[in-house]
């Protein structure tokens, strides 16, 4: 049997980092610094730079502004993410090996990866996770969890979008973790997010395999 491997980025390096984790094949993280550059920055000219063959690609200027649009919103959105605390995105894109008729070689499947932190007030690691999802509101599958960084919670919940977003009226089921920080005044959210409603004990197993790779130590230096 060949021994799993690793792909380190560039932010292991990073060191002012304080979270560490794992992330399975699959995933392509999202570059928040580089697609939400400061206007008039270094980073806007190169984020222009980049989306211009793109643009120029266009068939024609209906399309060209669909895209400016949509690439818009994809903006807001991460903007919206990044203020309430969002420090890292990324997308899953699967292979759905046995899809809904039973059949393998079924469609692509699509999930959405995020890690937020979020300030909490002082207490016990244990204590912050219980609370972390006891007053949460339609949150189900509750579960308490040792892993190797301390204790931490996970729970589901699954949404509908509302009419007026104009959304596809799927079902998102969203499967969180809540890991404290040793310091005890804050905690990190694990969040995976999915249409593919019936594949949700697959990704609560995804999540359950970062969270437990999760390190506020850097490993890699002992």
């Amino acid at each position: 049997m060949n021994s799993p491997t690793f792909i380190l980025h560039d932010s292991v390096e990073d060191a002012e980092a304080e979270l560490w984790y794992l992330e399975p094949a699959g995933f392509t993280a999202l570059p928040l610094d580089a697609l939400l550059p400061e206007p008039g920055s270094q980073a806007a000219d190169q984020l222009r730079i980049a989306v211009a063959p793109l643009l120029d690609a266009a068939p024609n200027e209906t399309v060209r502004q669909q895209f400016i649009a949509h690439f818009a919103s994809g903006q807001q959105l991460l903007g919206t993410l990044r203020e309430a605390g969002t420090v890292h995105c990324s997308v899953g894109l699967h292979r759905d090996d046995v899809n809904e008729s039973g059949l393998r070689n079924g469609p692509p499947l699509i999930s959405f990866f995020t890690i937020s932190w979020r300030d909490t007030a002082v207490a016990p690691r244990g204590v912050t996770a219980a609370r972390a999802v006891s007053g949460a509101e339609n949150h189900t599958r509750i579960e308490y969890l040792e892993l190797p960084c301390g204790p931490a919670a996970c729970s589901e919940t699954v949404r509908v979008p509302s009419a007026a977003t104009g959304l596809p009226q799927d079902p998102l089921v969203q499967i969180h973790g809540y890991i404290p920080h040793p310091d005890c005044k804050r905690l990190v959210v694990l969040t995976l997010s999915t249409t593919a409603v019936v594949h949700r004990g697959h990704y609560r197993a995804i999540l359950r395999q970062i969270a437990e790779s999760v390190s506020f130590d850097n490993p890699f230096i002992g």
